[in-house]
């Protein structure tokens, strides 16, 4: 079910941060070179209790294309990117996490492939980064990448660190479920894909990402998915199944067989050892759930 097409697209670029001056800057500084007279780019800041408000005052002070908004109310990135949607007056969403660079003509193709298409809900590339020295974790975040084009495919979601939507999606199927710490991705794209949507997965535009660099980077990360496995149980039983039992692990690349045998040694241990963090995070969730009583709070939409 394509979106009506109105022939002449604008976008809007959301992205969210908490906590991070230095990613954001590094992000706002890759993405200003690409803002046209009539796109805006609304940086939402989840209440950081650093310098991240300032630094993003700053740019907002110099670009009239920037603009710093506020959400204060709940902790949760998709919260945030709730906040930027409904500020947001962009035919299209285009999301970018802080920290992130973009490649020259990102914009650009974006804008012509929804031109030029019928797609509603779009992704593309995700380039991960490693730094000069790259350590083992870094090396592993590395090899298990961003597999967009495979999410999109099989699971039919894209990551919001780069997602395209239509504004008319989020009229009609509402916005990011703000309740869940991870898998809020997934949920919206299935709910997307349900409605019967037009999708696509743009290969030819890049987005880079900077690898985690420590096991206590992945291992945050990892029990983050864990925790978020529990809550789309908890919160979408008719999709996802009754809270108790973890899903089956998807996602999960085994070492290529190309990798020199310490690294595929090391992988495969830390696969393992990350599999377990998610099963950990996930049971964690599970018991601090029956303590809480936002189950029944509906879907965010677009107006307030």
């Amino acid at each position: 079910m394509a979106g009506e097409k109105n022939g002449s697209e604008t976008v809007s670029i959301i992205v969210p941060v908490y906590n991070d001056p230095d990613g954001i800057s590094v992000t706002l500084e890759s993405i200003v070179p690409h803002l046209r007279e009539e796109t805006e780019l609304i940086v939402v800041d989840n209440d950081s209790t650093d310098r991240t408000t300032a630094v993003v005052s700053e740019y907002e002070n110099k670009f009239d294309s920037i603009e710093l908004a506020i959400e204060d109310r709940i902790q949760s990135s998709y919260a945030a990117r709730n906040t930027g949607i409904r500020k947001s007056t962009g035919s299209i969403c285009a999301f970018v996490d802080a920290d992130m660079t973009v490649a020259t003509g990102w914009l650009e193709q974006a804008h012509d492939t929804f031109e030029t298409t019928e797609t509603d809900y779009m992704g593309c590339a995700v380039e991960l980064t490693l730094p000069e020295e790259p350590t083992m974790a870094a090396r592993y975040d590395h090899h298990t990448g961003f597999p967009v084009a495979q999410y999109l495919e099989h699971q039919q979601f894209v990551p919001t660190c780069c997602l395209f939507v239509r504004r008319e999606v989020f009229a009609d199927v509402g916005l990011f479920d703000h309740r869940l710490t991870s898998g809020g991705d997934k949920e919206f794209g299935n709910r997307v894909h349900e409605a019967g949507y037009d999708t696509h997965y743009a290969d030819e535009i890049t987005l880079y990402h900077p690898t985690r660099n420590s096991l206590q980077e992945l291992i945050t990360k990892d029990r983050r998915v864990g925790r978020g496995l529990c809550q789309l149980q908890r919160y979408h039983p008719d999709r996802y199944g009754t809270p108790g039992i973890p899903p089956r692990p998807s996602g999960v690349k085994s070492p290529d067989r190309d990798l020199p045998q310490i690294d595929r040694i090391s992988f495969s241990v830390l696969s393992a050892l990350l599999t377990g963090v998610r099963g950990l995070g996930y049971y964690q969730e599970y018991l601090a759930g029956t303590r809480r009583s936002d189950g029944d709070l509906g879907m965010p939409t677009l107006e307030e």
